[in-house]
């Protein structure tokens, strides 16, 4: 026995009614579909969401990037294309904020409700959908940066990298599933999902060296997120030992997604 989720553009998807972790399985299986049919019938959501990674790609490497001391035989664009990585996966998971305050405010998500489905499944949609694309604006930024000069001789290391932007762009993409549950209007949530968003992108070795940074806020700096999750891209597109900073930067991302996914599924439950 089959039912049918439909969106508001028109469009349906087929899901099995089951119950259990296969139903589950199969609810977010159609609603990624659904999210990510309706992101492109709407491409220019796509070019935009692709330029500003590449417009920071091509400003911070030509404007700022001899401003930086490096040693000799490290580049600039080298340093910057990890940091844009990881940049690029906290911008985008500001867009699960809006797309999902979007849902609410056009009762979309009530619609879903009212199915015989696993209600999950749609925040399990929305950011498995947005991590996707978070994956494709950094395949072209890596392009990209090979482009303006980017190199590896690793590049087993940096498809390891771009998959671990791609874990950490997906834990974030719950924490601000969570929010737009909380604020339930696209307004409010591109005003403050990126509040948050530039202090850890900008205190931290994104652009420049720690190092650099005033004394007082280079702990902060230096531990933080982004900055363990870029100093581990670095390590490995560059073959210098990484595992350690691997291992740091996957527990930071399970621990978001411990503590993110059961109180987003919780306010969704009980909105």
């Amino acid at each position: 026995m089959t039912r049918t989720l439909t969106d508001e553009h028109g469009s349906s998807t087929a899901s099995p009614q089951r119950t259990g972790s296969i139903g589950l399985f199969n609810d977010a299986v159609a609603m990624t579909r659904r999210n990510l049919l309706r992101l492109f019938r709407t491409p220019q959501v796509i070019v935009f969401s692709t330029i500003q990674p590449v417009i920071f790609v091509l400003l911070f490497n030509f404007v700022f990037g001899g401003a930086i001391d490096f040693a000799p035989g490290v580049t600039y664009i080298d340093y910057l294309v990890p940091g844009i990585l990881v940049q690029t996966s906290l911008f985008a998971s500001g867009n699960t904020a809006i797309g999902l305050t979007d849902d609410l405010q056009k009762g979309a998500i009530d619609r879903f409700r009212s199915l015989p489905m696993r209600h999950s499944a749609v925040l399990i949609g929305r950011t498995n959908a947005d991590a996707l694309r978070a994956a494709l604006t950094m395949t072209i930024i890596t392009i990209v940066g090979f482009l303006v000069g980017f190199r590896t001789d690793h590049y087993l290391g940096l498809l390891i990298g771009v998959l671990l932007a791609i874990a950490f762009a997906y834990a974030f993409n719950w924490v601000f599933a969570g929010f737009a549950l909380y604020v339930k209007s696209p307004e409010a949530a591109q005003a403050g999902a990126f509040l948050p968003v530039f202090p850890l992108v900008f205190a931290a070795s994104t652009f420049a060296p720690v190092d650099q940074m005033p004394g007082w806020l280079q702990p902060f700096a230096q531990h933080q997120p982004v900055s363990v999750t870029v100093d581990a891209i670095r390590a490995l597109t560059r073959g210098e030992p990484a595992a350690t900073k691997v291992l740091q930067s996957l527990t930071y991302t399970a621990a978001i997604i411990v503590v993110a996914v059961p109180i987003a599924t919780r306010k969704f439950k009980r909105s």
